[in-house]
This record gives C-alpha cells, sequence and structure tokens, in this order.
C-alpha cells in the first residue's frame, strides 16, 4: 500500500451500517446530548411604500447597533410564529401576514460579529416577508419602550451601517430574493451558497424617491414649455423590461434608459436613442410617449425653471456587448424585469406603480408583445443578446 494510499484510507467515512451501529448502543440522553445544536431566531424585512426597509433600536444592546423586527424561537415554538408573536410585541401589529421565507441564514459559533464573551453555539435564522405597511400602519407601530427606543423606515444602503455586517449582508439578501421574485436566499456567515441572484451579483438598491404625486399628463407637452428629460421603458419580446445600473462605491441604483436632453438632440426621441445605446447598447424601435410630468423648478438641470419629463416606451430590437461607461470606468449593470419589479426598483411608490401598469399596456397595444410572466429578476449577458 503507497504513502498517498494509507492517507486515504483514514479519510473514508464508515459504512452506514457502522454508523447505524455505534448509534444503537448509545441511550436516548446520550444521544440527544450528540446532536448538534443552534440557537434559533426569526426576522422579517417589513417595508413602508417607497420601499424602505423598517429597523427597530433595542435598548439592550451595548454596540448600539439596530436589528430587524424579529426575535428569539422559544423552545417548541416554530419559527413563523414566534415571528408573527414578535412583531405583535415589537410593533403592535397583531394582524400582519407572512407571505414566505426570503433567507435562511446559518451562523458558525466563532464569527467575529458575535459579541465577545458570549457562548453561542452557532444560530439558524429565517427571514420572512413581513410585506408592505400602508402609511395608517405605519402610524399604528407602538414600541415597547423598556425593549425598543425607536424605530426607522430606512434605504437599504443605510440600513447596512445600522446593522452589524452580517445582519446587513442578510437583510440584503432577503430583500433583493423579495423585489428579484428569487428562490428563498441560502446563507452561510453572510454569504450565498447556491447560485448568486443578479440583484446580489451586482450589489443592486432601490433607487428611493419621495411620494412624488405630480400627475403623468397624457396630452402633447406644451408648446412653450421645454423637454428636459427623456427615458423611457424598453421591452424586450417577452415584455419584460430592461434596467440599467452604474456601479458605485455604495452599490448600484437602478433607473431606465434615458437621460438629459442635449442641444445636438433633434427630439427627446433622438434623446432616448443615444442614452440608451450608451448606456445600455439597446437599439430601440418604435417609441411611443406615454405622457409627461411637469418638474416646476428643474433644480437637478442647473434651476432652470419649468419643464417637462417625458416619459416613454419602446421596444427593444438588439442588446450589444456591454461597454465600459467613460465616467465611472466600469460597465452598467444590465436587467431584465417585468414591470411590476421596475417600480419597485425605481422607488417611488403608488405613483411609480400606476406609470408601471400604463407602460405594460403598450407592448400589447403597440407591439402585438406578451405581459411580462413572473419571473426572477436576470442579468444580461456582457455578450449581449440577440432578440427575435
Amino acid at each position: 500500500m503507497t504513502r498517498s494510499t494509507e492517507r486515504q484510507s483514514h479519510v473514508l467515512p464508515s459504512p452506514p451500517s457502522a454508523r447505524v451501529a455505534s448509534q444503537s448502543v448509545l441511550s436516548a440522553a446520550q444521544y440527544a446530548a450528540s446532536r448538534h445544536a443552534v440557537w434559533l431566531g426569526a426576522a422579517a424585512i417589513i417595508t413602508d411604500q417607497v420601499g424602505r426597509v423598517l429597523l427597530v433600536h433595542p435598548t439592550y444592546r451595548q454596540d448600539d447597533r439596530w436589528l430587524l423586527p424579529g426575535g428569539v424561537v422559544e423552545p417548541g415554538e416554530h419559527p413563523h410564529v414566534a415571528c408573527r408573536r414578535e412583531i405583535t410585541e415589537e410593533l403592535g401589529l397583531p394582524d400582519l401576514p407572512l407571505s414566505g421565507v426570503l433567507a435562511v441564514h446559518s451562523l458558525s459559533p466563532h464569527h467575529p460579529d458575535i459579541r465577545p464573551g458570549t457562548p453561542c453555539p452557532g444560530e439558524t435564522r429565517y427571514v420572512f416577508d413581513g410585506g408592505t405597511l400602508t402609511p395608517d400602519q405605519a402610524k399604528a407601530i407602538r414600541l415597547p419602550r423598556e425593549e425598543l427606543s425607536e424605530y426607522a423606515f430606512l434605504e437599504t444602503r443605510d440600513a447596512v451601517q445600522r446593522l452589524r455586517p452580517v445582519d446587513g449582508q442578510i437583510m440584503l439578501a432577503a430583500y433583493r430574493a423579495r423585489l428579484g421574485n428569487t428562490a428563498t436566499a441560502h446563507l452561510a456567515d453572510g454569504w450565498h451558497i447556491l447560485d448568486v441572484p443578479a440583484l446580489d451579483h451586482h450589489d443592486v438598491h432601490v433607487r428611493y424617491r419621495p411620494l412624488w404625486e405630480s400627475p403623468l399628463n397624457r396630452g402633447p407637452v406644451p408648446e412653450p414649455l421645454p423637454v428636459q428629460q427623456a427615458w423611457a421603458w424598453c421591452f424586450v419580446p417577452d415584455g419584460r423590461v430592461v434596467l440599467v445600473a452604474d456601479p458605485g462605491p455604495r452599490g448600484a441604483l437602478p433607473m431606465l434608459p434615458g437621460g438629459t436632453v442635449e442641444k445636438t438632440d433633434g427630439t427627446a426621441e433622438d434623446t432616448l436613442h443615444r442614452e440608451a445605446a450608451e448606456e445600455a447598447q439597446l437599439t430601440l424601435t418604435d417609441p411611443v410617449r406615454l405622457g409627461w410630468v411637469f418638474d416646476e423648478t428643474g433644480a437637478v438641470y442647473g434651476a432652470v425653471g419649468p419643464n417637462a419629463r417625458l416619459r416613454l416606451a419602446a421596444r427593444v430590437t438588439g442588446i450589444g456587448p456591454a461597454t465600459v461607461n467613460p465616467a465611472t470606468g466600469h460597465p452598467f449593470a444590465r436587467l431584465l424585469a417585468t414591470p411590476a419589479q421596475t417600480a419597485a426598483l425605481l422607488g417611488w411608490g403608488p405613483p411609480r406603480a400606476r406609470q408601471a401598469r400604463l407602460a405594460a399596456e403598450t407592448p400589447q397595444e403597440h407591439w402585438g408583445l406578451p405581459t411580462a410572466r413572473p419571473a426572477a429578476i436576470e442579468k444580461v449577458p456582457v455578450e449581449g443578446m440577440r432578440l427575435i
């Protein structure tokens, strides 16, 4: 027998019969003591109408870190029951439904985020989808002051700064599973153990906006009012929309293709074609004007005064290979999402959702494209896509 064969023989697993025989000689108490034991926790992703995540600030933590609503699963309690109980106790919301499991996380006993001196055997945590609160529900939150000092709805990029690093990783993975309509995220010490979904791969965050109720005007833009911006819901043949996201030091923020109207652009449609080609390497055809939004000040354009922001829909006939954005040195992330997913990622709440529904009617009416079916958000391949 060679030395290498000897080494291999020492690591061969015991036959199943040997393991059964070994277990059979243990008493019930000995067998129970030999089983792996961990703490069990349950938490929820709860958002407001523009997609900000609810965090609570505990009074009992020495590190001043915030938490997702939730807590310890008590002996004999199921995780979903514990999560509902904790939401009722912590927030005073007794009837909040849990619609699914977004993430399951395994924390090892010696993870650096465990407070020194804590005899933690490891933890398994379930993160549930607690849905979106209406303004009335948010106003009804009542905290147990002896346990929680305050709560806040936070942008995810701010929320991760208030959480322990591993808790921030869990929160982002769970929330992105909800946004991206992907399967339950399975994590170990904060990292995906299966394929990394598109939103996590590109570190995409919701582009939060205020609840802007400025209506979408359906008629033509009045003649004296300049069009300062043009962007579009760009549809591929299966009814999904192309999103672009520009990577940055705090993550990538999604947007629809389009941008500022330049003096060299003959029309707003020319702006759209130019920007879509530059940002996402899209070839577009048949742009349709959905309407325009009134901007009273034009503050983001240097206080140019009253102007119109044009909203369009267009059909994508080709997606070329990704190119580098000269401003950042990185290519834009390109994603395929349903109109509803797009509305959630753009973070305007109900006004954006209404615009998404309007946009979703356009492909079938004008180009005979199907309504997008619920699906996971996907990356556009770096090499582009051939569309038929």
